[in-house]
């Protein structure tokens, strides 16, 4: 007869871990490995990076534009022409001409150009700003769901790990419950029909047993994902869990700080608002812009003409220098584009209006998480003190049936059912526990102020 069975969940954990524990990797470490690893967390920052990075791109329209150019110009011609000239006895004589030149500059000019006004490129400055703020505050969710996927994760691999343990303990005490019958089948005691109920449920429990080890191995590759390497043993949670209610206990009251706080809503609002922004930069295309330049040049040149005129001939340098400075204001007045703007203008409104329905969508998404989430907690403090006498009695129910089975007055299918029954409620009684945990999580996360502090209490919970 099967007595001594373990109470809880933890004592089956806590025996089998005990050489183990001093070595295990808690929490705080697989989160901290899990920052440095996680693509889903390198991409918000990534996306982060590129919202700063658009706020200076939209306000370097607005600021000074200094431009310089140097050129270089050579230039070699030649000419001849044939005219009448007179000789001095009052005849005309037609004399050729023949003359080239050569000649070389240098220009060097700088441009200086400044926006005195443009609403358009002013707008779409404002947008970048609201959109990198929306980038901050995704990149802070981000981080509170790293937190929120790592602890669901970790205690996900310990719940694999208790269902494997009880899976293995129901299978060594079905295999008990095999021998025994089959022992008492060849002395008479029992029928057959008991054997194969024993056999059936037996294999059934090696089933159940590999079906265990499979879940492990997918939980352990789903905490892997997350980490991006491969992870030894890993701390369990401690059998006197406390069950604090949320606080402040007040479901109001954690809406409210969701409201307030979410980094989710927050994106979302800042989304409208860049939509918004986009909108004037688009109704800007009607309005005239202003703009001031500053252009100064400097050509300096040189170089030399050769002529000659019958037998004379001429040489004449030819050196010179130019300067040009120009200040100037630039009104520019759009009057028709084809209808471009009007078209921009629409599509923005829609972008807009599309923005403002998905803040309405997160807003209620917000509300709903942290009502449920506030409700899982509570509700998981009742589930963990059920589950766990649950556990109890079913203990209780097994030892008493055993009993009556040796003295005949139950059946190897009730003892069978009682088995079953131990297993399932220590089952239920692990995943209850590590739920709970991680509502609480859950409830911090939708009211926007998950942080590390939460992993290291929870890692507190842990041995």
């Amino acid at each position: 007869m099967q007595k001594n069975f373990p109470l809880t969940l933890l004592a089956i954990c806590i025996g089998a871990a005990v050489a183990a524990s001093a070595g295990a990797e808690d929490l705080t470490q697989i989160y901290q490995q899990a920052y440095q690893a996680d693509p889903t967390l390198a991409t918000a920052s990534a996306n982060k990076g590129i919202s700063d990075a658009g706020v200076g791109i939209a306000r370097a329209p607005l600021l000074p534009q200094l431009g310089a150019s140097l050129g270089y110009a050579h230039s070699d011609s030649r000419n001849s022409s044939i005219s009448a000239q007179a000789t001095g006895n009052g005849d005309y004589a037609l004399v050729p001409s023949v003359g080239s030149s050569q000649g070389r500059s240098r220009t060097a000019q700088g441009t200086l150009t400044q926006t005195l006004f443009n609403w358009g490129d002013i707008s779409r400055l404002r947008g970048a700003r609201e959109t990198a703020r929306g980038a901050d505050a995704s990149y802070d969710a981000a981080v509170q769901d790293l937190i929120v996927r790592t602890a669901t994760a970790y205690f996900g691999v310990l719940t694999a790990d208790d269902q494997l343990t009880f899976a293995q303990s129901n299978q060594k005490a079905l295999e008990k419950q095999l021998d025994q019958a089959e022992q008492r089948f060849k002395v008479g005691l029992s029928a057959i029909t008991d054997v194969q109920q024993a056999r059936a449920n037996y294999d059934s429990a090696v089933a159940q047993t590999i079906q265990a080890q499979n879940g492990v191995d997918t939980a352990r590759e789903s905490l892997e994902q997350i980490t991006g390497r491969d992870f030894g043993d890993l701390k369990k949670l401690r059998d006197d869990l406390p069950l604090d209610k949320p606080s402040p206990d007040n479901l109001q009251a954690w809406v409210d700080l969701a409201l307030k706080q979410s980094p989710v809503l927050a994106s979302s609002n800042y989304s409208l608002n860049a939509a918004q922004d986009n909108v004037s930069a688009s109704r800007a295309g009607h309005l005239p812009t202003l703009s001031a330049s500053l252009v100064r040049t400097d050509t300096p040149s040189w170089g030399s003409s050769d002529r000659s005129f019958g037998s004379a001939a001429l040489n004449i340098p030819g050196n010179g220098w130019s300067g040009d400075t120009t200040i100037g204001v630039t009104l520019n007045v759009p009057l028709f584009s084809g209808g471009l703007v009007h078209s921009q203008v629409r599509q923005a409104i829609y972008q807009r209006d599309a923005a403002q329905d998905q803040l309405e969508f997160t807003r209620r998404g917000v509300v709903a998480s942290t009502r449920n989430a506030y409700r899982a907690v509570l509700a998981g403090i009742s589930e963990v003190e059920a589950n766990k006498q649950a556990v109890l009695s079913a203990q209780k129910s097994l030892e008493a049936t055993e009993a009556g089975f040796e003295v005949g007055t139950q059946t190897i299918v009730n003892v069978l059912l009682a088995q079953q029954a131990v297993f399932q409620a220590q089952s239920a009684y692990s995943l209850a526990r590590h739920q709970f945990v991680i509502s609480g999580l859950q409830l911090k996360q939708a009211a926007g102020e998950a942080s590390i502090k939460d992993i290291e209490a929870v890692n507190a919970l842990l041995q």
